[in-house]
Parts: structure tokens; C-alpha cells; sequence
């Protein structure tokens, strides 16, 4: 439906950017056949086109998600249906390599994350209580797979500390200064914090387990040079881990470690 709205719900707003992210629905809940597909690449390509018409300058054709594997309890199954929504993504996939746009595969990350997160969590919820409308861990698959399709790069900033030389440096965004042995950071660009505890499986906190988000997208690092030899104690906010001198020579992933921290408040 969306194709016949865009001139009055999308381009009065004159957007730069647009993202897709459309199939659910569109599959039927059944399995896919020939007239499915083709209303769905129909659509697709016209809005698409539609878009770039517009002057649109960076469009993103984001794939269906998934159904969740125990919670949905439609006839066909999950398995069944998840193939439909697979078949939709390939389709968006075409479009977009065809008109020269950007392509998330919000299916594929989810369908990973989810047989990761059901390993260790069976018949809890990825894709939300009812099947189709996930919750917070899911939601940050979702967010994963259009932020990696949008460019996100992931660097955050590094902190570096040199023992030997007592000085300190950072990345843009990060204002360091270093009195005698105390160093001090001042940010403007900060990492991700996430949402809920880790003991709730179905929190984004405990979906980090299951996506490389902050491998990807939440790279804060704390470097420390010409450590001796030995372990250190690290405290952020109200957490102290140890860490030996390889270790703080590669680099300290502190939203990674630290997910509770001095940016959660």
C-alpha cells in the first residue's frame, strides 16, 4: 500500500534519506508463489523509483524479518513462512542491486541471531511473544542491519595512554588532557548504551551476546602503551574487570566490557 501513499505520507517531507523495511505482510502468511512475489517486486520497484525521482540521495532497501521459531503459531510454520520472507529479501536484494541502492538484510542477521539466542534460550522470544513483533533483542538485530547498511563505521574513539611518557591522546570527539598521573576525557561522541539487564534474555543488553554490534557499530577503546608487565585493574563507573598488558596494549573495547557505565544515567 505504501506505493500508491508516498505522494502524500513520504515526499512532502522531502526526505534525503529513506529506509524500506516491508514484507511481513506482504508474504500472506502462506507460502510464496508467483503472484506474491511479483506484487511485492512490483511495489518495491516502483517506490524505489519513485524515491530517486524525488531526489531522494540515499535509499536503503531493507529485506522482511523473521517469524520467530517457537512463538508463531500460524498454519503454514515458521519454517515455512520464514522461506517466504527469505524469497521476499531476495527479491529487495535485486532491486536494489539493479537501481544502484543501498540493501539491508535485516532477514539473514536476524535469522542468525535468533538460531544463536535459541541455542542458549529455547522457546524464549527473538521475534516477539506473538511471532512477528519482536521485542527489544530483536529490535537490536533490526537496528544492526540498518545501521551497518547506512555506513555506520563503528569508531566511537580511541583513548590512548602512554605510561612511559605519562601523556594521553584521543580520537576526534574525545579531549584529553593529563595532569601529572591523572588523565581526563571530556566526550562529545559517545558509545551505545543499551537497554535492561543482562539476565532478562529478551533485553538488547542480552542480545549483544548474539550480534557483533559492538565488535561493529561500538568500538570505544581504551589503549594504555608501554605497560610493564603484569594485570591492571580497570574501573568504569562502578565495575573494576583485570586485564593483563597484551590485553591494554591491543586495546579495551569499554562499552563491551563495561555495559553498564559512566553513559548510562
Amino acid at each position: 500500500g505504501l506505493l500508491g501513499r508516498l505522494g502524500n505520507d513520504v515526499l512532502p517531507f522531502s526526505p534525503n534519506v529513506a529506509t524500506t523495511f516491508y514484507g511481513m505482510n506482504d508474504g500472506g502468511y502462506a507460502a510464496i508463489n508467483d503472484n506474491t512475489a511479483k506484487a511485492y517486486r512490483d511495489a518495491s520497484l516502483g517506490i524505489v523509483r519513485a524515491l530517486k525521482k524525488a531526489g531522494v540521495r540515499f535509499i536503503v532497501v531493507g529485506t522482511p524479518g523473521v517469524v520467530d521459531s517457537d512463538t508463531y503459531n500460524r498454519n503454514p510454520d515458521a519454517t515455512v513462512y520464514n522461506a517466504t520472507l527469505r524469497a521476499l529479501g531476495d527479491i529487495g536484494k535485486q532491486i536494489a542491486a539493479d537501481e544502484g541502492v543501498g540493501y539491508a538484510d535485516v532477514h539473514g542477521v536476524m535469522l542468525d541471531a535468533m538460531a544463536k539466542f535459541k541455542a542458549k534460550h529455547p522457546r524464549k522470544p527473538f521475534a516477539g511473544a506473538d511471532g512477528v513483533h519482536p521485542g527489544d533483542n530483536g529490535h537490536l538485530a533490526i537496528a544492526y542491519a540498518f545501521l551497518k547498511a547506512l555506513g555506520c563505521d563503528g569508531n566511537i574513539g580511541t583513548i590512548t595512554i602512554d605510561l612511559h611518557a605519562g601523556s594521553g591522546t584521543g580520537t576526534d570527539g574525545h579531549q584529553v588532557t593529563t595532569t601529572g598521573d591523572t588523565t581526563t576525557v571530556v566526550s562529545s561522541r559517545w558509545p551505545f548504551v543499551f537497554k535492561g539487564e543482562a539476565s532478562d534474555p529478551t533485553s538488547q543488553l542480552a542480545a549483544t551476546e548474539f550480534l557483533p554490534f559492538n565488535q561493529d557499530l561500538n568500538r570505544f577503546l581504551l589503549v594504555v602503551k608501554n605497560a610493564p608487565a603484569g594485570k591492571f585493574k580497570v574501573t568504569w563507573g562502578e565495575q573494576t574487570k583485570t586485564f593483563d598488558a597484551a590485553a591494554m596494549e591491543k586495546g579495551i573495547n569499554l562499552p563491551a566490557e563495561f555495559p553498564v557505565n559512566p553513559f548510562s544515567p
